[in-house]
């Protein structure tokens, strides 16, 4: 069975800024894939080119084994696309918003309330757009991407701006669409926790190129081996003062926050050590933590920063 999604080594360029340097993946039918990267890393123009609102200056995308050029209209068909920010006509309601979209398929309006369920609208149905709260609106944008029942789903950054149970309302709804198992997705974001909850795969891009891919588990274990201690201190500490440096694998000063960043080969072993080595000094501890490496660290350890930033 040919993938739903094919790139290859596609290039894209703005004058002088290149947003995309030579991606290639394969996306299977069903999979759900994260493009995982900071605002500016090439997630929303590599979409795009795959949806075909943009063409690359180099490389091949094809949809289901077709190339864009020529199939139009039938890779239209099997699309669901939900961009990064969706404008409405204010003095349309919801269910009129959706009757609009229906229409461009030539949906019956049994298709129309269904919608309305799946995304939770039944109560806004006859509310106007420019009334609706952001996650209502993300919601409704969402639904208009599913009214065609698509075989592919491309979502950039829907929950971009919305407060947590907003967001954790638009993961239940994709969530329950992947149960049934007939649809492909690629999702745009810088959540980690989202990446992490609703995709089998994540994708890491910054400045256009992919720096890692796999299952998170795949992704922990190949490239971020180690575990994080995190500390602040009441006296003044370098790195010079750090004990059995050779268990060490990164270590950071954070100056906002006034805070160490460890990565050590294994927590339990080190800690102690170090313990005993602010004891013989009689520094105190303003702050302890430690834990297992998340995908955030790994982001961090791979590029030198946070994915917020």
């Amino acid at each position: 069975m040919k993938p739903s999604i094919q790139v290859h080594n596609i290039v894209k360029s703005y004058k002088e800024v290149k947003a995309v340097r030579g991606i290639s993946m394969e996306i299977a039918r069903g999979e759900y894939v994260a493009l995982l990267g900071p605002n500016g890393a090439g997630k929303t123009t590599m979409v795009e080119m795959i949806e075909g609102i943009q063409k690359p200056d180099a490389g091949e995308i094809r949809i289901n084994g077709f190339e864009w050029r020529g199939n139009e209209d039938r890779l239209h068909r099997i699309l669901g696309i939900s961009l990064q920010e969706t404008k409405f006509i204010d003095k349309l309601n919801v269910r009129e918003t959706l009757a609009l979209f229906a229409s461009f398929y030539k949906l019956p309006g049994s298709r129309i309330s269904e919608i309305l369920g799946m995304v939770n609208l039944e109560e806004k149905s006859t509310a106007y757009t420019e009334n609706l709260s952001g996650g209502q609106r993300q919601r409704l944008a969402l639904g208009i991407a599913l009214l065609n029942q698509p075989e592919i789903l491309l979502l950039d950054e829907p929950t971009t701006g919305l407060d947590p149970s907003a967001r954790r309302e638009v993961w239940k709804i994709l969530m329950d669409l992947k149960d049934n198992g007939k649809t492909t997705m690629i999702l745009t974001t810088h959540y980690m926790e989202e990446a992490s909850y609703l995709c089998d795969r994540i994708v890491i891009i910054d400045h256009g190129k992919v720096l890692a891919r796999g299952t998170l588990d795949e992704l922990l274990t190949e490239y971020s081996a180690g575990e994080i201690i995190e500390f602040s201190v009441g006296s003044a500490f370098s790195e010079a003062d750090f004990p059995a440096k050779q268990h060490i694998r990164h270590s950071k000063f954070e100056p906002n926050t006034a805070k160490w960043r460890l990565v050590v080969e294994d927590l339990v072993e080190y800690l102690p050590q170090l313990q005993r080595e602010f004891e013989s000094r009689n520094i105190n501890l303003n702050s302890l933590e430690c834990r297992k490496m998340t995908l955030d660290d790994l982001f961090v350890q791979m590029t030198g920063r946070r994915l917020d930033e």
